[in-house]
């Protein structure tokens, strides 16, 4: 297999105005009785793509994929795949297959009969049957498991079953309903990749309902973050960590500080902002902001320095007092409580073995930024 490199750096369809949508959501909205659980959305996702909708519980992102699976109905709006109309289509008739968080496997079956249920049904030759079963486990690398049942199997072995079912009647568009989260933390990180290379080997349209950042920044080409069954941003994993949109969206993505406060002046791209304690921020800003203003600035705890002495300049850094220290074996996190009771989090990679003189509890000490490190947003 080659690397994913080279591809996923220039798969951007969505810049390119001559490529159509391969899934369009068009004005869709979603009511259980008197709740709406999507409102007015439109989303487009190209062929493909390994697309992430994430949120938390009750965002609406399970429900815009079981609508596009065929098991719910929009309220209004138009669902379409390839070009063609959903509306009136029901599940089976859809090149669309889904594979659930529970795996959803037959017990009292073998791995191979559980990869070949779904062949069966649509009454495909035996001989056919066999061939793709055994291309399905060696995709999935589970050739020598083929006559156990799923008791048998781990958990990470019982997802690779599922997922090899979920495409052996190749669908167009896989759809995944948070499928990583029975697995522990290592298991699933190893999978995240391995999910990945299937999808661009087999070239299919991957669609992932998640409420794990972290798994949706790992897999996907783009991310679609929800709140209240609306979309508030769309972009590259790169786009929605350095520069989320809203406080909403820095603070659902990753860890986040948040400093707020006053505009002083904007000119040419660069803005100053006093917060109530006095502390001044220079940034540099896209947003177009006016004296007077209430904004935040929004910078990731990577990005701040931590130092005993002053730093130099007299704007954006702050003295504080070290809180809570975490030794996280890459990298040590601290909280620093602030002069005005506030308490920021800063990450410090380990790229030393040991540390003379490591910086401890109860210590007075400042931490720091450069103006292009985070990102305003107004309030």
């Amino acid at each position: 297999m080659k690397s994913l490199g080279s591809i996923r750096r220039s798969f951007e369809p969505w810049n390119d105005p001559s490529q159509k949508p391969y899934i369009a959501f068009e004005n869709i909205t979603k009511k259980f009785g008197d709740f709406v659980a999507v409102k007015d959305l439109t989303l487009h996702i190209f062929q493909r793509e390994f697309f992430a909708l994430l949120g938390g519980s009750g965002c609406g992102k399970s429900t815009l994929l079981r609508m596009l699976a065929g098991f719910e109905n929009p309220t209004h709006g138009e669902i379409l795949l390839d070009g063609e109309s959903m509306a009136g289509v029901p599940p089976y008739r859809r090149p669309v297959n889904m594979m659930f968080q529970s795996y959803a496997l037959f017990p009292h079956m073998s791995v191979e009969k559980n990869i070949a249920f779904g062949l069966k049904q649509d009454g495909m030759a035996k001989s056919e049957i066999d061939d793709r079963v055994n291309n399905m486990l060696k995709l999935v690398k589970l050739d020598q498991f083929g006559n156990r049942k799923p008791h048998q199997l781990s958990g990470g072995q019982r997802q690779r079953v599922a997922l090899a079912r979920s495409i052996a009647k190749r669908p167009k568009v896989l759809l995944l309903d948070e499928p990583l989260g029975a697995l522990d933390k290592k298991l699933r990180e190893e999978t995240q990749f391995e999910l990945m290379d299937l999808q661009q080997e087999l070239g299919l349209t991957f669609v992932v309902v998640t409420h794990d950042q972290e798994e949706a920044m790992t897999m996907a080409d783009r991310i679609a973050v929800m709140d209240l069954g609306c979309i508030v941003q769309i972009g590259t994993p790169v786009e929605i960590y350095e520069a989320p949109n809203s406080e909403f969206v820095a603070s659902f993505i990753g860890d986040i500080n948040l400093f707020r406060g006053e505009v002083t002046s904007a000119n040419g791209g660069v803005v100053n902002i006093e917060t109530p304690d006095g502390m001044v921020i220079r940034s540099e800003s896209h947003t177009a902001l006016q004296a007077g203003q209430k904004a935040s600035f929004a910078i990731r705890p990577e990005k701040l320095r931590v130092s005993r002495t002053r730093p130099d300049g007299g704007v954006n850094a702050a003295s504080g007092e070290v809180w809570d220290i975490g030794y996280l074996g890459d990298m040590t996190v601290f909280h620093v409580k602030l002069k005005n009771g506030d308490v920021v989090k800063a990450s410090l990679l380990n790229a030393a073995r040991t540390v003379e003189d490591p910086i401890s509890y109860d210590e007075e000490i400042w931490v720091s930024f450069d103006a292009d490190s985070g990102v305003v947003l107004s309030s």
